[in-house]
């Protein structure tokens, strides 16, 4: 089987992590990437990640966000194995680490608008905190602030979003393999919690 190689990225990843605390949230952060496509994101989020979680060898989402979800995607130095799962909340990724477990981030849509970016990083970065991924993007549109940005140009669309609206597809992720996350607890440190 063959693994995706995108280009190196022109832009590092827009990342907002919680800074290390005793205090274990739903959350250890939020990531806003540029665009839907996920094999040409993740590489610069997994080398963001690499220096503070360790090598990061998994990572799940649900296809719900992803128009793509490859097998695997290169990263610096190693190969990223990427599952999905319908179950997972919509607007997290989760990505595992044999060293220090798991990364829960809130995944903020590529056309958000960029205040709402900052209040989701700064509320999706708090130790301890107790919101979901979907909760917070939904108190965010309970604010009535917008949260996509509207007022991109038509040409500003297709250069983001990778040419055209992705189709609507039956089965988004034909013959992808499905990655099963820990199900007993965070593990932290090199312990299970």
């Amino acid at each position: 089987m063959t693994t995706y190689a995108p280009p190196l990225p022109a832009h590092s990843a827009r990342l907002a992590l919680t800074p290390p605390s005793p205090l274990v949230g739903r959350l250890d952060g939020a990531w806003w990437p540029r665009s839907h496509d996920l094999p040409a994101e993740l590489p610069a989020l997994v080398d963001a990640l690499e220096e503070r979680w360790g090598r990061i060898t998994r990572v799940t989402v649900n296809p719900a966000r992803w128009p793509v979800v490859p097998h695997k995607v290169a990263a610096t130095g190693h190969t990223v194995h990427v599952g999905w799962f319908t179950e997972q909340d919509a607007d997290k990724i989760i990505l595992l680490s044999l060293a220090t477990g798991r990364c829960d981030l809130l995944v903020i849509p590529p056309d958000a608008e960029p205040g709402a970016a900052a209040r989701l990083m700064a509320a999706s970065a708090v130790p301890g905190g107790h919101l979901t991924a979907g909760a917070l993007l939904a108190d965010e549109a309970a604010t009535g602030r917008r949260l996509r940005d509207d007022a991109r140009s038509g040409e500003d669309a297709w250069e983001t979003d990778g040419g055209s609206a992705p189709p609507p597809l039956r089965h988004p992720v034909v013959g992808a393999r499905m990655i099963a996350p820990p199900t007993h607890g965070r593990r932290r440190a090199g312990t299970w919690a």
